[in-house]
């Protein structure tokens, strides 16, 4: 089969994040089975304008900000280049409106919509932008077939109007390196935060928590792992809260040592205001390490509240506090958590997304005399 997907990076972009990695793992999968995979997104630094990468072909146009308006004319040349079987188009922040130039079938990807959320993010302008662009995705792909990461994402397209029936979840997954080693956690209460380092990750509300964390274990540590343009406000917020002895900031780091940290860690600690799912999530988990997130669409998919850990109400600073407290203090409850940890990881492997994800493909590929009559379009 040949496939065409669209997205805004590749793996190999440095500020690439979740999405990339779920189309590298999911669609490199697909290529090792005989299939043609063609990723079309925006390039970056001295990055080849093509090169092929586990089996798939990547192809650079455009830049981070406005790879959006090179798609439709780079789409066309490559569907009338080349007999592609599907365009995969994958939802992440500003939408490429596909269903508009694409007339061969077509799945979308959806990852996690910001809604108004995007407003805590950015700028009013670039925020309105993003806001209203989403808003059009009902209208334009109204008739198109969804894969989503979450329930969260799912109930959020119906409410939108898409039929439920089009909307389909497959879960994405881990990858198998990370395991549990105990012998590697530390000796003092150690507490960590891994992801994009975004304002609306709300990383801030665990600084602020960790002041009532310290109250009671001063020798609690805290890592926060990752990068991104908030940092330097988490640095300075930190000074001015007098924690720089108790937190530690790595910035971007291996995937081994990322792995270390999360066997080390005796809690991980997830902000978020949304997301698409919480893979960071379910990595801590294959590391025998409980999560603690806020309950906001997406990280209440990937924690089962008492189980693997908790779900707090977002922005609650000191529920937030008692809940890593909690943890840090009760053993039994700690071991007890990470034992569910490891069982709810291991259900989540990128062989089967890849499986599910291409059993999807392959059904509307199927069906594309009726997805791509005049009528199905309107």
């Amino acid at each position: 089969m040949k496939i065409l997907l669209i997205n805004w990076q590749d793996r190999l972009n440095p500020l690439s994040g979740g999405a990339e990695i779920h189309i590298h793992e999911i669609f490199s999968r697909i290529a090792s089975w005989g299939n043609d995979i063609t990723l079309l997104c925006s390039s970056f630094g001295n990055a080849k304008k093509k090169e092929i990468v586990d089996g798939m072909k990547i192809i650079r146009v455009g830049k981070r900000n406005d790879f959006n308006l090179y798609v439709p004319a780079a789409c066309d040349a490559l569907l009338r280049k080349a007999k592609y079987d599907i365009v995969i188009d994958n939802i992440n922040k500003i939408p490429f409106f596909t269903p508009l130039y694409v007339h061969i079938p077509l799945l979308v990807i959806g990852y996690h919509f910001f809604g108004t959320a995007i407003y805590s993010e950015t700028n009013l302008i670039l925020a309105s932008y993003v806001y209203f662009t989403e808003k059009l995705v009902p209208k334009i792909y109204k008739n198109e077939l969804f894969s989503v990461l979450s329930k969260s994402t799912k109930d959020e397209l119906i409410k939108w109007g898409i039929p439920e029936n089009n909307v389909h979840i497959v879960s994405p997954a881990i990858s198998s390196e990370f395991t549990p080693d105990f012998t590697l956690k530390s000796y003092d209460a150690s507490i960590a935060y891994l992801g994009r380092i975004k304002k609306y990750k709300c990383v801030d509300n665990l600084l602020y928590a960790m002041q009532d964390v310290l109250s009671k274990i001063p020798s609690a540590k805290l890592t926060i792992i990752g990068t991104g343009d908030y940092l330097p406000n988490l640095i300075a917020l930190t000074k001015r809260l007098n924690l720089e002895n108790n937190i530690n900031f790595t910035g971007f780091i291996s995937e081994q040592e990322k792995k270390r940290i999360l066997q080390t860690a005796w809690v991980v600690v997830n902000t978020s205001l949304k997301e698409g799912w919480g893979i960071t999530n379910i990595e801590a988990n294959a590391c025998g390490t409980p999560v603690i997130a806020s309950d906001s669409p997406g990280l209440r998919d990937s924690v089962v509240d008492g189980k693997t850990g908790f779900l707090v109400k977002h922005g609650d600073k000191k529920t937030l506090a008692e809940r890593i407290i909690k943890i840090l203090q009760d053993k039994p409850l700690r071991e007890r958590l990470s034992k569910e940890s490891i069982n709810w990881a291991n259900q989540f492997t990128w062989d089967n997304a890849a499986k599910e994800m291409f059993e999807l493909i392959k059904y509307k590929v199927k069906r594309k005399n009726d997805f791509n009559t005049p009528s199905s379009r309107n």
